[in-house]
């Protein structure tokens, strides 16, 4: 490893603050946010999965959401280019911007283990993990089919490309959801625990903003409230085979696309951002 500096990976060429770009760009590096933090917080179970083929599944879709991110963040360093003349790099929106820039679902960055507190509460709960790719995939797919209409030529070319890959996600979470659901009614009951604690963070999803509708009226993304119908009839669906109960709607609104997290995001990022920030400019 050589600590050789590069002026693209210092922390003086940061982007600039999130809520000062245009909202085109805001709306890229949502979708990237998204990406790049449920990709981290899945590669937590990498040597941890309950079965091998499981642990491998799991490391698959990481690298799958890491790399949308990468080619999301490499798009909005072209963007923000043109719009300061500095180019940016994936590292540099990744490892360089702090916590309140990140406009990630908050759902994404919410730890494996669940409601549990207290003693019986444990790192990872394979139910939480399978739940929330459930319900994130369902909505990825009819976002990335909507984006492959998007004029930003770019942009559409990285949703055609990740519509494939979100297909398979939610396929394999899908899969599961009804494994478990359907059942031992130990397996029922995690899974019904895990639906009724993750649920109410989608409201966050379909929360319509400012941005949403300024990137849906330059026909460049999609307002997510449009997508709610499709992305409910997958779940209830699913849900349904699963002999789950959809739990009942709540009026609850987290806030993480508009850089107010939970308590957790900044550990996670702590943990993902340590090494670059420990070392700027290093190279392997």
């Amino acid at each position: 490893m050589t600590t050789t500096p590069t002026a693209l990976s210092s922390p003086a060429r940061v982007a600039m603050p999130t809520d000062t770009l245009p909202a085109a760009i805001q709306y890229v590096l949502r979708l990237a946010d998204n990406a790049l933090i449920l990709g981290q917080r899945n590669a937590e179970w990498c040597g941890h999965g309950p079965a091998l083929e499981e642990d491998i599944a799991l490391a698959n879709l990481s690298l799958d959401l890491i790399g949308q991110a990468r080619l999301l963040y490499t798009h909005a360093g072209v963007l923000e280019a043109v719009l300061t003349g500095e180019p940016r790099r994936e590292d540099d929106y990744a490892y360089w911007r702090d916590e309140r820039d990140f406009r990630n679902w908050t759902l994404l960055e919410l730890p494996h283990h669940g409601p549990l507190a207290g003693t019986a509460r444990t790192s990872r709960d394979y139910a939480v993990t399978t739940v929330r790719n459930f319900l994130f995939s369902a909505l990825m797919v009819p976002l990335w089919q909507a984006l492959t209409g998007s004029h930003d030529e770019g942009l559409a070319a990285i949703a055609a490309k990740s519509l494939k890959e979100a297909r398979y996600h939610l396929q394999h979470a899908a899969g599961w959801v009804v494994r478990l659901g359907d059942g031992t009614e130990v397996s029922h009951a995690r899974m019904q625990r895990a639906l009724d604690h993750l649920m109410p963070y989608m409201n966050e999803c379909f929360a319509t903003d400012d941005v949403e509708r300024e990137v849906a009226a330059q026909g460049i993304g999609v307002a997510v409230a449009d997508l709610h119908a499709d992305w409910e009839a997958t779940v209830r669906a699913t849900l349904t085979e699963a002999t789950l109960p959809v739990p009942e709607r709540s009026g609850f609104l987290s806030t993480g696309k508009h850089g107010v997290h939970s308590e957790h995001m900044s550990y996670l990022l702590g943990e993902m951002q340590g090494l670059a920030r420990a070392h700027p400019g290093a190279q392997w």
